[in-house]
């Protein structure tokens, strides 16, 4: 029986609340395991009484106490962009002692949570945020957000084998979902690879692209949902705006889901964080060892290539002046010139060339007679301007037509009968052909080759 039939009011459902891990994390207090500790220890009330469970279900933090300091309120989200360098590991502390991405943060930014993470040699962008919640929707698979990644890698690959990705791959047990991957060029014997994921498991690139026989030797996220890396210098932090962190969350929960949110397209603009890192403490200095040999070693380990490569001195250009900016030979020329103006005087330029003294030579002393324009005289012919010992060019053939021209500057014509040669009696010339003189007709004696006979 309904209970519309019985005119019975319908139960409303509770008013739903979160945990009260979830909510001190979303205030900014610390991790939620860290909470989970901190209460464990006695360090968070209700109402003055305190708590022993972590399970207590709230629905807003009035009346909450850490360490007898009442919590306010949780501030909006906030997300920042860190581009991390390489050899930084992603978490807060690290009992081993090395370094991590928080002592690389400036001073005076809020309590940071890492989005997802990368390993101590990928480097690139790390979405880092003030917000639990929000961290915990851009990690899920679920949510569909994608992460795009650059490799360089060792070994050879085809564009077919990486299309085989779009339908997953299950290596050692482990099944990863798909991947787009595409070849983007070939430097030598390395491969850079273009790859877009939505699940992010641990090591989930370099374990494909090492079942692929490929050896990465170089990681780099480029973009993770909308945010991009782009020209963002290394170690670097800005945040995104308000504006585009709105836009987006509703984009995260609307149809399409993270599929739509990853393709939006936002206004780029963030906000610079002007805080100065953090200082690390000077170190004492390490005295050297008397040995040349041990010194070199150690001064090799502890200091930096350019720290012992000096840089080759340059002289600005600014200092380059006058002489100084020509070769050589410009260089001496310049000098004579120079020379030249400084002893000349004012009063000489303008005295005629009959009344100037003939100058001395600064050298042997001599006395250097005053150079006159040359003259052209009355009867002889201007001199001809152009090379001092040119010569007429001379005929290129002796003989010549009846014309009076060289044989070779006209085109050659047809032999006439009444053509004759220069000096020749006037009469019928003698034919001759290609071969030489024709043989004369019947009855006309030879022309005999020997001379007379004595």
């Amino acid at each position: 029986m309904s209970p519309s039939s019985t005119n019975q009011p319908e139960r409303q459902p509770a008013k739903a609340g979160e945990r009260i891990a979830k909510l001190l994390a979303r205030a900014g207090i610390a991790s939620r395991r860290e909470i989970e500790r901190m209460i464990a220890d006695g360090r968070v009330a209700i109402n003055g009484q305190i708590l022993t469970t972590p399970a207590t279900v709230l629905t807003s933090l009035h009346g909450v106490t850490v360490d007898g300091n009442p919590v306010a309120a949780a501030a909006p989200a906030r997300l920042f962009r860190f581009h991390k360098p390489a050899g930084l590991l992603t978490t807060e502390r690290d009992p081993a002692g090395r370094p991590t991405i928080y002592d690389r943060l400036p001073k005076g930014l809020p309590r940071l949570m890492p989005v997802g993470r990368l390993d101590l040699a990928t480097e690139g962008l790390l979405l880092m945020t003030t917000d639990g919640e929000l961290k915990r929707q851009l990690e899920l698979p679920a949510t569909g957000v994608e992460r795009s990644y650059r490799a360089r890698a060792y070994g050879q690959v085809s564009q077919e084998q990486l299309e085989d990705l779009m339908l997953g791959v299950e290596i050692e047990g482990v099944r990863y979902g798909s991947i787009n991957a595409n070849l983007e060029r070939r430097t030598g014997a390395n491969v850079w690879i273009e790859l877009t994921l939505t699940e992010g498991k641990n090591r989930e690139v370099r374990r494909v692209l090492e079942h692929l026989g490929l050896k990465v030797s170089r990681l780099i996220r480029t973009r993770y949902g909308p945010f991009e890396l782009g020209d963002m210098p290394v170690a670097a932090v800005d945040e995104i705006r308000q504006h585009d962190l709105i836009v987006f969350r509703k984009a995260l929960t609307g149809p399409g889901g993270g599929k739509a949110a990853s393709n939006l397209q936002l206004s780029g603009k963030s906000k610079a964080v002007d805080a100065a890192p953090e200082e690390a403490p000077a170190e004492p200095a390490a005295t050297l060892p008397a040995n040349r040999a041990e010194r070199r070693k150690v001064v090799a380990q502890t200091s930096e290539p350019e720290a012992y490569k000096p840089a080759r001195p340059q002289r600005p250009k600014a200092e380059k002046k006058g002489p100084e900016k020509f070769g050589v030979a410009q260089r001496r020329r310049h000098q004579a010139v120079a020379e030249r103006k400084a002893n000349a005087s004012p009063a000489r330029e303008g005295m005629p060339l009959e009344q100037r003294r003939p100058q001395r030579d600064p050298a042997g002393g001599a006395q250097k007679p005053e150079r006159r324009p040359r003259q052209d005289s009355p009867g002889r012919p201007p001199q001809q301007k152009g090379k001092p010992f040119a010569k007429p060019s001379a005929a290129r053939h002796a003989q010549h037509d009846d014309d009076g021209s060289p044989l070779l500057d006209r085109p050659k014509r047809a032999h006439r009968p009444d053509d004759r040669r220069p000096g020749t009696p006037p009469g019928k010339r003698p034919s001759t052909g290609k071969g030489g003189p024709t043989k004369p007709s019947r009855g006309t004696p030879a022309p005999s080759k020997r001379g007379p006979r004595t």
